[in-house]
């Protein structure tokens, strides 16, 4: 569930609250029982695992590793094609 942040337009006071989607906006504050407006808020996470930039492209020797895959890839490519025309 995300977590979703309010500002009082009378206190000025930022609520989170842990809401579902289907949930209705919150719409008094808590505190002093005044209008809120939802804030667009700095969202912090970071990706993990394989297959991301940082973890996978980053590192050049990696990369080099990768041209070289995708260059015999596409020779075997063009081999393919060349054995198929003499076929025909």
């Amino acid at each position: 569930m995300p977590i979703y942040e309010y500002k009082c337009q009378d206190c000025g006071e930022i609520t989170e609250i842990l809401q579902k989607f289907s949930d209705k906006p919150l719409s008094q504050c808590p505190s002093c029982g005044g209008k809120v407006a939802k804030i667009i808020s700095n969202c912090t996470f970071q990706l993990k695992g394989s297959g991301w930039y940082v973890t996978d492209y980053k590192n050049k020797e990696r990369g080099r590793d990768k041209e070289s895959e995708s260059k015999k890839d596409e020779e075997k490519k063009d081999k393919f094609k060349k054995d198929e025309a003499k076929k025909d």
